[in-house]
């Protein structure tokens, strides 16, 4: 059979056809071994001010749960690292009192961690800003 006596096709049937072929190609799995199921996940935030070149790894951990700062007192030496960890139903904050802390002020937390490293000596008080009852201390020596 000639090409003459050959059935044109409609031009909206190839088209189709060429359509439906680019969308599935873009439909093939990623072998970039990730795991789609997480890549959406977020961690939990976490907020650190710059510690200073060698300072060392968290040498306290203060938990922040069930309305309070456990525990509500630590004692560092200078350049070591707090690490507040938050795990609690409400949010909370570590805000420093007076202007001797005025460099302790994490974000709004109730899940994840803040860090500070303190580079001078003396005591340093914090409350959670939006429940100033609690409240701790970082004695730096």
């Amino acid at each position: 059979m000639s090409i003459a006596h050959r059935r044109a096709r409609p031009t909206w049937v190839v088209t189709g056809f060429a359509i439906g072929a680019l969308l599935l190609s873009g439909c093939g799995a990623d072998n970039s071994g990730t795991d789609a199921t997480t890549t959406n996940k977020r961690p939990p935030p976490v907020a650190t001010t710059s510690p200073p070149a060698g300072a060392r790894n968290s040498a306290a951990t203060v938990t922040v749960d069930d309305m309070k700062f456990t525990p509500a007192e630590v004692t560092v030496k200078i350049g070591d690292t707090v690490t507040w960890k938050f795990d609690d139903k409400v949010p909370h904050t570590v805000q420093g009192i007076g202007d001797k802390a005025m460099g302790i002020n994490s974000p709004i937390f109730d899940r994840g961690q803040w860090s500070h490293t303190f580079t001078t000596p003396g005591t340093f008080r914090y409350l959670c800003s939006l429940h100033p009852e609690m409240r701790g201390s970082v004695t730096v020596e």
